[in-house]
Order: structure tokens, then C-alpha cells, then sequence
């Protein structure tokens, strides 16, 4: 609560000591005020996310298979037919068993109809699908809601399932998520920033929305999961270790230690909630 009002007062300042009346203008000054402070790049392992470049003279077979399973998966989140769905996923699988390289193949593949064929050609030729992209685009919104279920353990199945019998009011993720592409710069980086909010959140057993994220923007760099701490237990009473004496000790329910003389192996170590 405390970082909330924080963050007020902060676009109370950019904005010269005016109140912020729009969200439209909240998420500019957040946007401007987190890529001042360099605080809007999400950390990774391996440093700060970078898509990677494709180019179509290195990319293999199970690499443009890989780019057909992402169309399926977009077609998925759209709603879009199962019979499609089901025929870039065999298309895919047909690329894969493919002993040839795609780009010499001149002869009809089996599982790979004329249209799929033609986006894969598309995609030698120019590095990109259209369709692709347009699918990207059409489906970001969907794409977020979908990512914030999922870190929730839901399964896009389920939530289908779930909207169909009005368990879940779809439309009241819609503007979160919309919102959040708008401050992250992109889908990538508004799931990523989901990501790690949830699994902070998790870490907690706290529970968390879409608007979670907004409220944890400026310190998403900061933000770490609870580390897992393991105490040791016999019979479901604690125990603890003497470095004097080099020995185990059992606490009693009158808080007295005593000695423990059984195997370690009947130790039982428990995540300390």
C-alpha cells in the first residue's frame, strides 16, 4: 500500500505538481518516469530480454516447425477452428520428419497442404510471415489474459471451459491487459513481467491480478521469490543441530533437547511455510 501512494505522489510530481486524472496518462508518465530510471528492462538470466533475429538461410527444419506450432497456438487463443489448428500441428509434425531440407524440397510434401506450403515459402523468401504477425497482433490482448490464467495453473482449455459457463467474465481482463502492452512496449514483455510478479507472489502464497503488475512496475527488477527454507524434523518435532557437540537434537513439547539416536535418514526436512 505504502509503494502505492508512492507511486502516486511520484506522478503527481512528473505531472509539475498536477493530479493525474486518466490512465492513459498515468501509463505515460510510468513509462516514461521506469525508462529514465533504467528500470524498464526485465531481467533475465542471461540479461535483459532481446528477441532473436531470424534468418531464413540457418533456420531447419524443426526450426519452421516450431514457427507452425506458434500459429496453431495463436489459432488456439483466437478460438479459431479446430480443423486448422489441427492442420498446421501436422504440417509441423510432417516438417519435422522431413529428411530433406525444406528450402531444396521441390516435390509435395504429405501432411502439408498448398496453403501452409505457401506461408513456408513466404518465410525462406522473406524472413517473415504475414499471417503470423497479423495473428500476433490480433490475439495480443487475448495472449496476456491467457499468460496470467496460466500462471494461475489454468490451462487455456479450462479457461474456454470455464468462460463458456460464465465461471470467468472474460471482458473484465481485457482492458487490464491491454493496458499492460501499452506500459510494457509488448506482449513478450508484459508476460514476462506477469511471470514474475506471479512467481513473487506465489512464493508468498499470495494471490495476485493483472493490475498486480502495474502496482509492482518500478521495482519489477527488485522483486525475487521467497527463498525456500528447510527445517529439520523427527516425528513432526523440530530439531536442531549443536556444532559443540556435533549432534542432532530433538526439542521436546516442554522445549527440552534431546539427544537424537536414530539414522539421519529417518530426518525429515520440511519447507518452512
Amino acid at each position: 500500500m505504502r509503494l502505492f501512494f508512492c507511486l502516486v505522489h511520484i506522478l503527481f510530481n512528473e505531472n509539475q505538481g498536477k493530479p493525474v486524472k486518466t490512465k492513459t496518462k498515468q501509463l505515460t508518465l510510468i513509462r516514461s518516469l521506469a525508462c529514465r530510471k533504467s528500470i524498464f528492462l526485465l531481467e533475465t538470466k542471461t540479461g535483459s530480454y532481446r528477441p532473436k533475429p531470424l534468418n531464413p538461410k540457418l533456420m531447419k527444419n524443426e526450426d519452421i516447425a516450431e514457427i507452425l506450432r506458434d500459429i496453431a497456438g495463436l489459432l488456439d487463443v483466437k478460438g479459431d477452428s479446430p480443423f486448422r489448428i489441427k492442420a498446421y500441428l501436422k504440417a509441423a509434425s510432417a516438417l519435422e520428419s522431413l529428411q530433406e531440407d525444406i528450402s531444396k524440397t521441390k516435390q509435395k510434401i504429405p501432411g502439408i497442404g498448398k496453403g501452409i506450403k505457401e506461408k513456408i515459402d513466404e518465410f525462406l523468401k522473406k524472413g517473415k510471415i504475414k499471417y503470423l504477425e497479423e495473428l500476433k497482433e490480433e490475439t495480443a490482448i487475448r495472449q496476456i489474459v491467457t499468460h496470467y490464467f496460466e500462471t494461475k495453473g489454468l490451462a487455456l482449455q479450462e479457461l474456454k471451459q470455464s468462460a463458456k459457463k460464465r465461471k470467468i467474465i472474460y471482458s473484465r481482463y481485457t482492458r487490464p491487459a491491454k493496458e499492460l502492452i501499452e506500459l510494457a512496449g509488448s506482449v513478450e514483455k508484459a508476460k514476462k513481467a506477469i511471470s514474475k510478479v506471479a512467481e513473487w507472489a506465489k512464493s508468498r502464497n499470495l494471490d495476485y491480478a493483472i493490475e498486480t503488475v502495474f502496482k509492482k512496475w518500478l521495482e519489477l527488477d527488485q522483486l525475487k521469490p521467497k527463498e525456500i527454507v528447510k527445517k529439520p524434523f523427527y516425528k513432526n518435532r523440530p530439531m536442531v543441530w549443536s556444532d559443540a557437540k556435533k549432534k542432532w537434537f530433538v526439542i521436546s513439547i516442554d522445549g527440552e533437547w534431546l539427544e537424537y539416536a536414530d539414522k539421519e535418514d529417518k530426518i525429515e526436512w520440511k519447507i518452512e511455510k
